[in-house]
Order: C-alpha cells, then structure tokens, then sequence
C-alpha cells in the first residue's frame, strides 16, 4: 500500500526537550538544596505532568516554598536550555527525503501549540510540516489516538497511507490505536523494550535512511539493530 504522508511526534523525537525538561527539574530542586529522584520522573502518558511534579517539590521544601516563583524561575531555565536545541540526529536527514519522495509531512503532539510551534520556528522547521495536531485541540493526550485521528482528519487520508514516528511507548500505543503503523525511535529516557506496539524500533533517526525504514515496514513487527537502553 501506498505511504503518503509521515506523522511525526514533537518533544523527545524531533528535538530532545525530554532532556531539557529533566534538567530544568534537576536545576529547580538544587536550587532548594535538594536532589531530584528521576524515578518515575516521565510519565506514561502526554500532556502536562507537571502539577503532580510541583506538589513533590513543595512537600519537600515545606512551608516556604513558593510555587508561582518556582514555576517562573524553572519555565526561564529550561527556555534557556530549549534556546541551545537542534534537530535530534539524522531528523533532518528523514525531512529532506520525504520532501524528495514527495511525502506530506505533519505533526502530532499532546504539548500545546504555543510549545511546539516556537521551537520549530527556532529549528526552521515549521514550513516543512503541513499539519500541526496539538494538545489543547483534542479532548484526551497520548495514548490516546484523538490527536492522531485529528492530524489524519487534517491531511485528508485513510490510515493505511500515513506512518507514525513515536519517541515514547505511550505515544506508540496512541499510534497503534488510531490504527497506524509506528516507527519508534526511543528517546535517552525511555525503555526500547516497552514499545510493544510499534512495527519497528530504531535506536536513532541516522541509523537507517528513511527509504529503507519505509521499505521494512510491513506485517508484524521488525526491529532494526540492537534495541538501545535507556541513559
């Protein structure tokens, strides 16, 4: 069957503000002399986590902690991380062939547009995506399918003609359940062997060029090298 169209996820796949997430985190408990546990730090699902992440600082801190400045200070230090990102490796390489191979391109994400929009501006990406799906615009995050089925609704095309790329295990079973196949490309963060539900795995965009991604997608499900663990 024909691929028409790639829908892409935004954070932790076309650019690891996972990361700088984290380390704004790491940066906000240290500055309360604390050390943050990472444990169960992402969670399994889209969307904003960050209420339950305040609340765990402030039983820490106690009494004196002050949220809206908390949230100021920390929303400032991870603005200046995302200022320093680029496109995560051999993306750009994947975007300039679909161009080539005349693929529409769109994105899917459960971060509100404001987020996604001005980083990629900042990339110069922006013009490259025919579609943005975000957060704000469906009723439910990753994973579930409402912003895939949204981006499909956009582009005008059944799902058997659109190839969804996951840097999460939540995000590949949103894929899955508005019925695309997933191409998984795990974020530092995540666990390669948790994305049961994707038609293949690659430990990075600059493994494999994308002609050879797509020639291997098909029945079941194929992984391509050795599956990465998480860092």
């Amino acid at each position: 069957m024909t691929i028409k169209a790639l829908i892409l996820d935004f954070d932790g796949l076309l650019m690891d503000t996972e990361t700088t997430l984290l380390e704004s985190w790491r940066w906000e408990w240290r500055r309360h002399g604390l050390r943050l546990d990472p444990t169960g730090f992402f969670a399994d699902h889209g969307g904003d986590a960050n209420g339950a992440r305040y609340s765990a600082l402030e039983a820490a801190v106690g009494p004196a902690y002050d949220r809206a400045s908390s949230h100021a200070l920390r929303m400032a230090y991870r603005a200046e991380l995302n200022a320093a990102l680029t496109p995560a490796p051999g993306i750009l390489g994947w975007l300039d062939r679909a161009a080539e191979l005349g693929l529409r391109l769109a994105v899917a994400s459960s971060s509100p547009s404001t987020h996604v929009g001005a980083l990629l501006d900042q990339a110069g990406l922006r013009a490259r995506f025919e579609v943005l799906a975000t957060g704000e615009e469906v009723r439910a995050h990753k994973p579930d399918p409402a912003v895939y089925l949204l981006a499909l609704e956009r582009l005008g095309l059944p799902v058997d003609q659109a190839v969804a790329f996951e840097d999460t295990a939540h995000g590949a079973a949103a894929a899955h359940a508005a019925g695309l196949r997933c191409v998984a490309v795990p974020n530092p963060h995540a666990d390669p062997a948790r994305f049961t539900t994707a038609d293949l795995v690659v430990r990075s965009a600059a493994d494999l060029p994308l002609d050879a991604l797509l020639a291997r997608l098909g029945p079941g499900r194929a992984v391509c090298g050795e599956r990465a663990s998480a860092t």
